[in-house]
């Protein structure tokens, strides 16, 4: 098992997450987080120029068998990509257990 990480624009949420149902990815968690990179933000306010120290961003959670990784990874890829500096990261760690809370399912069957 692994779990996919991916940190995104919020402006592709929607694109990404249909395009991840299309390929039967039917659970993922998803947080609101805060980065800093090579993309630099400016905000205007009132007619001011100020540079925004963090960028927001979505990190979408993603348990998958071996087998779907690169699928999904590719989608996330395909689907999230404006080409521009700030497009995001994603990255796969091993996973050794999963544990489903209300059956007690554990393994690839808890997913």
């Amino acid at each position: 098992m692994k779990k996919i990480e991916a940190v995104v624009r919020l402006s592709q949420f929607d694109s990404i997450r249909d395009a991840l149902a299309d390929i039967g990815v039917t659970f993922f968690t998803m947080s609101d987080v805060k980065g800093f990179g090579l993309q630099k933000e400016k905000r205007v306010y009132r007619g001011s120029v100020y540079d925004a120290d963090y960028i927001a961003r979505l990190q979408i959670d993603i348990l998958a068998t071996d087998d779907k990784v690169k699928q999904i990874v590719e989608t996330i890829v395909s689907s999230g990509r404006t080409g521009k500096v700030g497009d995001g990261k994603i990255t796969v760690y091993d996973v050794n257990t999963a544990v489903r809370i209300r059956t007690g399912e554990t393994g690839s069957e808890a997913i």
